[in-house]
């Protein structure tokens, strides 16, 4: 077995054993589900566009740094991380391996929210091409946000700190898009490129583009790369 692989079965079993997770999930379905059919109420639509579009990107960067701010954290405050890395495990093992452990419980987190496209499907005719794309578009969304709350967990041994440092990250590129159209013309482009959301919307129209899914697999990318040379820091002191 991978050692990556072994390190994230460890880790979804933690998850089982904190209360954050849980929290965060309970706190996600149930908002995000009254939102959803208060939506449907309100507009007399059998569509999702309000869920995917309102409330669900403005919450994620605040609750995937949560799920993903003790991943490294904690392990550096316990001492425990100092005990992993004495075992044959490479620095990007262990990242990689944290880091499949917190989407496989996001995996679960979204997964769940499926319930709501069922009933709204009971209820009228749903655009399952723009349903899926959209689920795409905030799974990879999440994703990018626990990658950055990872990265932010690697920089220190306090869970509070790497949730606000992850937290200012997610929300400064969920940001970008939004006061794009208020900035200079030739920063527009530049800053809706940048912005985390502004990729989710062509997803939520039903629109995969392969560029869109580069920038969030880029910035996973980009994230655990730094965590990687963060843990690998330590040796130079």
């Amino acid at each position: 077995m991978s050692p990556a692989v072994a390190i994230a079965r460890r880790e979804i079993r933690t998850y089982f054993y904190s209360p954050i997770p849980y929290i965060v999930a309970t706190v996600f379905i149930i908002l995000t589900g009254f939102f959803c059919f208060l939506t449907v109420l309100m507009e007399r639509q059998a569509e999702m566009r309000g869920y995917f579009g309102s409330l669900v990107p403005w919450m994620l960067p605040i609750l995937m740094p949560a799920i993903s701010m003790r991943l490294l954290a904690e392990e550096k405050g316990s001492g425990s991380l100092e005990m992993l890395i004495t075992m044959p495990v490479r620095d990007w093992e262990v990242v990689l391996g944290k880091f499949l452990a917190a989407m496989a419980f996001v995996a679960v987190m979204v997964g769940l929210t499926g319930v709501f496209a069922v009933s709204i499907a009971a209820i009228g005719p749903l655009d399952k091409t723009a349903a899926v794309g959209a689920y795409l578009g905030m799974f990879l969304q999440a994703g990018a946000y626990v990658a950055i709350g990872l990265m932010a967990s690697s920089f220190t041994r306090n869970q509070i700190v790497a949730f606000i440092v992850g937290f200012a990250i997610c929300f400064l590129l969920f940001l970008f898009g939004k006061v794009s159209s208020f900035m200079p013309k030739a920063w527009q482009a530049t800053l809706q490129y940048l912005g985390a959301d502004s990729h989710a919307e062509q997803m939520l129209r039903g629109v995969v583009d392969t560029r869109d899914v580069i920038y969030y697999l880029s910035i996973m990318a980009v994230c655990l790369v730094v965590a990687t040379v963060s843990l690998d820091s330590r040796k130079w002191k």
